[in-house]
């Protein structure tokens, strides 16, 4: 995994001590989640309240290490559109993990790292499952004892789902939210969003990249990986933009009918 020297040194810690002794022992039960009814520890960014937890600072400094300034900027906003998507809903309040939402949209396009060798990427995994991969193995390296394999799974599966909206609407409440903020920054405003919240959270982390920022990573996967690109939403990227891309007896349609 990579940091940033300063966080490398953080982790390091004085007289030798690892990253979990740094992070400190967990204040809650092993499993435990937070929820936003209660107190938790937060801070505000662009005017959105926040949780602010070791975990979640680490996750920050990750996926800025491994995305490019339009790629972080999205995954921000994409964090703090769900917050508020929380923060409106009196149900979700009382049941979303909003550790589990912030580190699930801070690192759900570490499969865009365009970096030769990337450490988060494969050749054989969809973008979304390289970044639900290399997320489990965040956690699993720095997450305090709080962070059991139910709350890891959370995060998985918030990622891996995140573009299949079908599916990840009705799954567990942190998978959805997850989904629903990142989809604002594609598709629009949603309640607990409104254009005041939006514009706010915009002139913090302008999304004026985005459109090209996600061509351009799209593209490069389509010619890179295209066998990780038939018969989901890259599809059309390839077949536009990418010399020799061929879905020929390549799509699900083909093998069934192949083998029935």
């Amino acid at each position: 995994m990579l940091f940033s020297k300063s966080i490398s040194l953080l982790l390091a810690g004085s007289a030798g001590f690892g990253a979990a002794a740094v992070l400190g022992p967990s204040i809650r039960p092993r499993g435990a989640p937070v929820l936003s009814n209660r107190p938790y520890p937060n801070t505000t960014i662009a005017g959105v309240t926040v949780i602010d937890t070791p975990i979640v600072r680490l996750a920050q400094e990750f996926t800025r290490n491994h995305s490019t300034e339009a790629v972080f900027k999205h995954q921000m906003r994409a964090w703090l559109f769900g917050a508020l998507i929380v923060a409106a809903n009196e149900t979700l309040r009382n049941s979303v993990d909003i550790e589990v939402q912030a580190v699930s949209a801070l690192l759900h396009d570490l499969g865009w790292d365009m970096t030769p060798n990337s450490p988060v990427t494969s050749f054989d995994h969809r973008f979304e499952v390289d970044g639900a991969i290399s997320s489990r193995r965040f956690l699993e390296e720095y997450g305090d004892e709080s962070w059991d394999a139910r709350r890891i799974q959370l995060v998985w599966d918030a990622i891996a789902l995140h573009t299949t909206r079908t599916i990840a609407y009705y799954k567990e409440y942190e998978v959805a939210v997850t989904s629903m903020g990142i989809s604002v920054d594609y598709d629009g405003l949603r309640t607990g969003i409104n254009n005041e919240t939006f514009h706010r959270i915009t002139s913090v982390y302008p999304n004026d990249d985005l459109k090209k920022a996600t061509n351009d990573t799209f593209t490069f996967i389509c010619a890179w990986k295209p066998a990780q690109t038939y018969d989901n939403q890259l599809q059309p990227w390839g077949e536009r933009y990418v010399a020799n891309y061929s879905t020929e007896g390549n799509l699900r349609i083909d093998t069934i009918f192949k083998n029935l």
